[in-house]
């Protein structure tokens, strides 16, 4: 089974995403990365964001965000 990917902004993380990424390890049918940068400077000193599967996902706060994910992956099945 293919899970979905969660790709993280160690830069983001410092800002607070860090929560979510621990809420989200939980989870064993997702896979959690941990990048240096991934590119999206301007999203991530404006907002908590992570990228589902390749697409932006934001949210104002760590459990926003985790909501904001899940919502995403029943939205956009990956089969």
């Amino acid at each position: 089974m293919i899970k979905p990917i969660i790709e993280f902004c160690v830069s983001n993380l410092a800002s607070g995403a860090q929560k979510a990424l621990e809420i989200l390890e939980r989870d064993p049918n997702l896979d959690i990365i941990e990048y240096g940068c991934l590119g999206y400077c301007g999203k991530c000193a404006s907002t908590l964001y992570a990228l589902v599967n390749g697409e932006v996902v934001t949210g104002k706060t760590p459990e926003d965000l985790v909501d904001n994910i899940y919502q995403y992956l029943e939205e956009n099945p990956m089969f």
